[in-house]
């Protein structure tokens, strides 16, 4: 990887269950296979890659060369087609650069024609130099993460596919790409010269430096260059072992940018740099072959969901004017929304003596039925205050005009109030916003306080993908479905790349949202 960035730390506290679009017998066929990728053999692919007998493989360069004599020989025991030059596994270019390319055809009549492909870079800086290395130079940068891992990655995916039963519908090329310390220049040159046709290629993923996993966090850029690979990466999230930061950043850092200017629909999986990055000590035994057995998994489930998805994948636009910034004011919270009573109450006291009014807001409904401070309100919707979260759930369910039983100091009987509320039923107590490359999921935006959704755990930044194990195209439809469903509903969500369950207790399901 040449370039340095930076990602957003993120954290979670919630706990429940996935679900994989594939069926039960793809699941227990996928799961065998996902078995078959373990820490020990990526950590031997590593150790190999990133030996001094291999001099930092430096493209072009004798180490180079022998790391890329590995990559084939690997590829030939799992049995592979060479997809580079004259049906072999190399692509040459630059004199002594070489690209290493297989083929897995796919078994779809229709669907082999397209191509999934998948990508990792085998070279690295040599023994650096100033304009390449964080010192210190003239020693061999072994580049244990960068990127032995990502191409330890790439060969326990390949031998994961092996382990299936029946290859996936699509085919799926698989790329070591040479020369990209020096600029991207092996996916460049494929992608100027590729070796099948580029029209053939539906999505590209890019292995870059997946060796240091810290907390389980895995970075995933590119999910806005197409439509739903955010949903398509989280649902195959299945093991919850991995939170997932997707960044809205994309830069020509690595070789996803190469597909991406080329407009082709394009992930990177990434766990960020750290002080070994381009420097001499990013050796072998630090690498994280756990956490990279976690990444690989993960990596096997969207390949194999993108090689077998039904629809074709399409190039997002408006991705080229996406930005971090952009990222920050579509996932901000919105203005909370205003009360619909406007009262503030003293929340101990006793059970079953209704709530003192401690405070109103100005113009409030409350205030406008001249409710005051000290009013101690005893029946709320023709039914008796037991307690402070009853209240509220009532206050925002009830239709409007409500009537309210209030106490008043030095009155011997309750008085009778008409309350005007504020704003309309609520039901679910969410806001959302719609988001263009993800059709058919909403971004949640507002909780709440007390509301079935707030009780239920949800939070701003959520995204709704069904409800009661329905999906829906788009806002109106999810209105309408949560406005008219029997309670209790139950919605899944995802969170950082993890989906969840959760149950909302609502009120009846006349009430409109």
């Amino acid at each position: 990887m040449p370039a340095r960035f930076t990602v957003r730390s993120l954290s979670f506290i919630f706990a429940a269950m996935a679900v994989a679009a594939a069926s039960a017998a793809d699941q227990a066929m996928l799961e065998a296979a996902r078995s078959s990728i373990v820490a020990a053999d990526l950590q031997r692919h590593v150790n190999v890659l990133a030996d001094d007998s291999f001099e930092g493989r430096e493209a072009g360069s004798r180490g180079g060369r022998a790391a890329g004599a590995y990559l084939v020989s690997q590829l030939q025991r799992y049995g592979l087609q060479g997809a580079g030059e004259g049906g072999g596994f190399y692509q040459s270019f630059r004199g002594g650069y070489r690209n290493i390319l297989a083929l897995l055809p796919g078994r779809d009549g229709d669907l082999s024609n397209e191509v999934v492909l998948v990508g990792a870079h085998y070279d690295h800086v040599g023994y650096g130099t100033p304009t390449n290395s964080y010192g210190p130079t003239g020693y061999i940068h072994n580049g244990a993460d960068d990127n032995a891992s990502g191409v330890a990655g790439m060969l326990e995916l390949i031998e994961a596919f092996t382990q299936l039963p029946e290859r996936p519908r699509r085919s799926v090329l698989f790329a070591f790409w040479d020369g990209e310390e020096q600029g991207l220049l092996g996916s460049k040159h494929w992608v100027a010269n590729p070796t099948l046709p580029l029209s053939r290629v539906r999505a590209a993923i890019n292995l870059d430096m997946i060796g240091r996993l810290r907390n389980g966090k895995l970075v995933v850029y590119g999910t806005r260059t197409g439509y739903g690979l955010r949903r398509l990466v989280s649902e195959q999230n299945v093991a919850r072992d991995l939170w997932l930061d997707f960044t809205w950043e994309m830069k020509a850092n690595s070789d996803h940018y190469t597909f991406y200017e080329a407009g082709l629909p394009t992930l990177m999986f990434h766990t960020d740099l750290h002080d070994d990055y381009h420097r001499p000590r990013d050796d072998a035994h630090k690498v994280n072959s756990a956490g990279m057995e976690q990444v690989s998994r993960l990596l096997l489930n969207v390949v194999y969901a993108m090689a077998e998805d039904d629809h074709r994948f399409a190039f997002r636009p408006a991705s080229r004017r996406e930005t971090t910034a952009h990222e920050q004011y579509a996932e901000r919270s919105a203005a909370p929304l205003p009360p619909r009573l406007g009262v503030w109450w003293d929340d101990r006291t006793a059970a079953g003596e209704g709530v003192v009014i401690t405070r109103l807001t100005r113009t409030s409904a409350a205030e406008r039925a001249g409710l005051r401070v000290g009013d101690r309100i005893v029946q709320f919707a023709g039914k008796p205050v037991e307690s402070d979260a009853q209240l509220r759930r009532a206050i925002l369910s009830a239709s409007s005009p409500v009537s309210a039983s209030i106490q008043r100091a030095g009155e011997d009987e309750p008085r009778e109030v008409i309350l005007d509320l504020a704003g309309t039923p609520v039901r679910l107590g969410v806001s959302w916003r719609e988001d263009a490359a993800e059709p058919g999921s909403l971004t949640v935006t507002v909780v709440i306080p007390a509301s079935a959704a707030a009780d239920a755990g949800m939070r701003p930044g959520d995204r709704i993908y069904r409800i009661a194990g329905r999906t829906f195209a788009n806002g109106e439809e999810f209105r309408a479905l949560a406005m008219s469903l029997p309670g209790p509903v139950e919605v899944l969500l995802e969170r950082q790349g993890r989906l969840y369950p959760v149950r909302l207790s609502v009120p009846p399901a006349h009430l409109p949202d």
